[in-house]
């Protein structure tokens, strides 16, 4: 049996909408899928980040100050608690002028899995070769 990739696209800013929560829940709830799979089948699921997305991943925005909502912060290091790969466009970061020692992580929380900062050409190949592609 061959595994069942995702790609999970996040691509909206974190705040003003609900699309990159989304977006991080759907990608978290892989482990549920597995058991409708068939026998020696696994859900492989990868998250990338490009444009807008990235700042989904700047820590501590201050959201509840600034925006009156709660942040997403809590999603993004879930999913990394999670083992979920975790793909980071550089180029969009280095866009916003984004420091890779402003992302966030869970060590905190125990975590082995970091975000992967790549080119886009690396995410463009996550997208292509994976069975079913989401865009949030």
């Amino acid at each position: 049996m061959s595994n069942v990739t995702c790609a999970f696209i996040i691509q909206r800013p974190p705040y003003k909408s609900e699309t990159s929560t989304l977006g991080f829940t759907h990608a978290i709830s892989w482990q549920v899928v597995e058991m409708l799979l068939d026998e020696g089948q696994n859900v492989v699921p990868t998250v990338c980040f490009v444009g807008e997305g990235v700042l989904n991943l700047y820590t501590n925005q201050k959201a509840m100050e600034n925006y009156g909502v709660t942040s997403i912060e809590s999603h993004g290091k879930n999913s990394l608690l999670v083992d979920l790969d975790m793909l980071v466009c550089k180029e969009d970061l280095e866009r916003f002028g984004i420091p890779e020692d402003r992302l966030l992580d869970a060590e905190d929380m125990g975590a082995d899995k970091k975000l992967q900062i790549v080119p886009y050409a690396e995410i463009q190949k996550a997208m292509e070769s994976c069975k079913h592609l989401l865009f949030f």
